[in-house]
């Protein structure tokens, strides 16, 4: 009995924690002690494993699609510069997402990645000696890479190259040739560029290269399908500035009628649409045009003129010879005047009257008195200015040739009777007056051919729809709840190891104090069963007593022997037997 009490009070757990410790787990059987150590380290392992996946850097995308010239570049500059790096599924070249711009900013300074295109720092290596043919080359050739790089800028574009064909420089202006440029463009997946933008490209290189017009830039994309559509200009097609001019008028015209409508219907009562038919031709035209004077009064005299003469027919009689070739002997008696067969008032003039002169052509002079035959002639030219009219005419460009507007106006909506909302049409009056409004602010014109229809008719209310994405849908969403996908797996992995081993074997090692009925040391169910011995209390009461806690006993013990003091020492006297005497 003596040994017995000895082993059971050396085996029951002390003050020291790791006795109790070490005693509570004894209490385990063989198969519980595995199943709590697997348990013990499967929670350790999640926990330590939780912890490293949040601490584990978010890798981010630094460069993608890179040669393999600037890729080995690239890795190797990292990897001095100690900064972690891997490469995704897809070839891209990742780093932790903190350090992304960091990065980036640094390989830039270096100018990393060049992308397999060299561009001007080709001329920062020139060697001493270098021919002038060498020279020329190498600033084609960077002059080449800088306009691909540049072009390599524009969102769809995903590479580019450019060629450029510059001629020598001639002295002679008939052998002078222009350069021309060709570029291939590299689109991205599912990407186009519009007219506008290639017109940008082409404008680029030409405005890049000396002496090169926009007519000798061809560009052409990945499929060989050629962008640079060019025009003569007497082409009918519309060109990007054109067509943006024509939108523009467009707008202004549906700006001006909604503004003169919103006020009277209301902004969602009615829908306008108009379109503009401008001429964009260019002609010139250059008229001359004479006109006869017919009436005098218009007539306008630019140079006359008047010619008069008349001759006096003498017959010339002498004597042949030496006398006929002297001059005439001067006349002694006055000379009479002839008669001219004319006088005043008609009559025939007679010998020595006073109007027996002569007046022709600005020549006056008294006519002899043999009245020799007389010869007038008088001639008179006068040239008229003529009418001349030169008119040079210029169409001017962009002239709206046609305008036509459809709009629609909503009925009316109100409140019957009953308090039900009705719709009806609007009356023809105010029809009416919305059509007059709309045509003075279109600036409507008959002669120009322009139409205009309105129509009154019930708007169809459209379904509300979330035009948005989706929540299961949203990639941030999406990310957000993978994180919290893993962090409920983690949790439920622990909780199960806890509720189904470690609390079961917690439970067993430790039971909670008072757990069986009763409290007395030698009653039943007390300290040390029915008998009074420990391990005798029947079926149940050994193992209550063996796993009951070691402070509950205690304080067990202290509560029956201030309460009942002979008790317990008639009790201890029955422990020490024999030697109590």
């Amino acid at each position: 009995m003596a040994a017995t009490t000895e082993t059971t009070a050396g085996t029951a757990p002390g003050g020291n924690p790791a006795e109790r410790l070490r005693a509570a787990f004894n209490r385990l059987s063989e198969q519980q002690k595995i199943l709590f150590l697997v348990g013990v380290a499967a929670i350790i392992a999640v926990i330590v494993g939780s912890i490293l996946w949040s601490r584990q850097p978010d890798w981010k995308v630094l460069f993608s699609n890179l040669t393999e010239k600037d890729g080995g570049t690239i890795v190797a500059n990292l990897e001095a510069q100690n900064i972690p790096h891997r490469f995704s599924d897809s070839g891209a070249l990742m780093v932790p997402a903190e350090r992304v711009h960091e990065v980036r900013l640094k390989l830039a300074s270096q100018g990393l990645p060049r992308g397999g295109l060299v561009g001007f720092e080709l001329m920062e290596n020139q060697k001493f000696g270098t021919s002038q043919f060498a020279e020329q080359v190498n600033y084609q050739r960077g002059l080449e890479g800088e306009l691909a790089r540049t072009i390599q800028s524009i969102g769809a574009v995903q590479a580019a190259r450019v060629h450029l064909a510059i001629p020598k420089p001639s002295v002679f202006v008939r052998d002078e040739q222009k350069p021309t440029a060709s570029v291939m463009l590299n689109l991205y997946p599912g990407r186009t560029l519009d007219g506008g933008q290639v017109a940008g490209i082409s404008h680029l290189i030409s405005s890049s290269v000396p002496n090169l017009p926009i007519t000798n830039v061809t560009v052409i994309d990945q499929n060989g399908s050629l962008l640079s559509q060019l025009k003569s200009a007497t082409s009918s097609g519309l060109d990007p500035v054109q067509l943006k001019y024509v939108r523009e008028i467009e707008d202004v015209i549906i700006l001006r009628i909604e503004n003169i409508l919103k006020p009277v219907l209301g902004a969602e009562n009615f829908k306008v649409q108009v379109a503009a038919d401008l001429d964009f031709s260019q002609s010139e035209q250059t008229a001359e045009t004479f006109r006869p004077n017919t009436t005098p009064e218009n007539s306008v005299i630019r140079s006359q003129q008047n010619n008069e003469s008349a001759n006096v027919n003498q017959s010339v009689g002498g004597v042949p010879g030496a006398l006929t070739n002297q001059p005439p002997v001067p006349a002694t008696a006055p000379l009479t005047q002839p008669d001219t067969g004319s006088g005043p008032g008609g009559q025939p003039a007679r010998r020595g009257e006073a109007n027996g002169r002569i007046d022709v052509g600005g020549i006056t002079a008294p006519l002899a008195g043999a009245a020799p035959p007389l010869s007038t002639s008088k001639n008179t030219t006068i040239n008229y200015e003529v009418d001349k009219t030169i008119r040079y005419t210029k169409q001017a460009l962009g002239e709206i040739r046609r305008l036509s507007a459809a709009v629609v106006v909503n009925h009316r909506k109100e409140l019957g009777k009953d308090g039900k909302p009705s719709v009806r049409p609007l009356p023809e009056a105010e029809m009416k007056q919305i059509n007059e409004l709309i045509r003075e602010a279109m600036g409507f014109s008959k002669e120009r051919g322009d139409t205009l229809s309105v129509a009154n008719a019930p708007f169809t209310e459209a379904a509300k729809s979330d035009a948005g994405i989706p929540l299961w849908k949203d990639p941030e969403n999406i990310s957000y709840l993978k994180d919290l996908l893993k962090i409920l797996i983690i949790a439920a992995i622990l909780a199960l190891l806890y509720f189904k081993i470690i609390q079961p074997s917690l439970k067993t090692m430790f039971p909670p104090p008072g757990s069986r009925e009763g409290g007395g040391l030698g009653g039943e169910g007390g300290l040390y069963g029915a008998g009074g011995l420990p391990g005798e209390a029947g079926e149940e009461g050994a193992t209550d007593v063996r796993i009951d806690n070691y402070a509950a006993k205690v304080q067990k013990a202290r509560d029956i022997a201030q309460a009942d003091p002979k008790a317990v020492a008639n009790i201890i006297k029955d422990w020490m037997g024999a030697n109590a005497n």
